[in-house]
C-alpha cells in the first residue's frame, strides 16, 4: 500500500506551535483561538496573554506536526507567567487565576507595602 504525502508545509512548520483555548462565556463558550501562523511560538503567545491578548484562557496545547507529538503546556506557561508576574509584570484578576489553577509551583504575589518607620532621604 502506498502511503499518502503529508499535507503538512515541512519548509514553514518544522517548529512547536501554541494554540490557546479561550473561555468567551456561556453563551460562547470556549474556542480555540485563531492566531495568526508568525504568532504562535511560546515566547508569543506567554507576550499576548500578558499583555492582554488572551481574556479567560483555559488551556494551552503545543504540538509539532513535523516530529508528530502534541501534549498539554498549560502547567509550563503558567508557570512561565508567574515568574513574569515575580518579575513586576502586571496581569489581569482572570489571568492571575488561570496561573493560581495551573501552576505547578506555588503563585507567590509579592505587593510593595510602605515600611513604617524607615526615614526616606530628602
Amino acid at each position: 500500500m502506498r502511503s499518502s504525502p503529508s499535507i503538512v508545509p515541512t519548509d514553514r512548520l518544522d517548529r512547536d506551535i501554541y494554540l490557546v483555548l479561550e473561555d468567551f462565556g456561556a453563551r460562547a463558550g470556549c474556542a480555540w483561538r485563531e492566531t495568526d501562523e508568525q504568532d504562535t511560538d511560546r515566547d508569543t503567545i506567554v507576550r499576548d496573554l500578558l499583555s492582554g491578548q488572551y481574556t479567560y484562557p483555559v488551556r494551552i496545547v503545543v504540538f509539532n506536526a513535523i516530529e508528530g507529538y502534541a501534549r498539554d503546556a498549560t502547567s509550563e506557561i503558567a508557570d512561565e507567567l508567574a515568574e513574569a508576574v515575580a518579575e513586576d509584570a502586571e496581569i489581569t484578576p482572570a489571568l492571575q487565576a488561570f496561573v493560581e489553577a495551573n501552576a505547578s509551583r506555588p503563585f507567590a504575589l509579592q505587593l510593595a507595602l510602605p515600611l513604617r518607620g524607615v526615614v526616606r532621604p530628602p
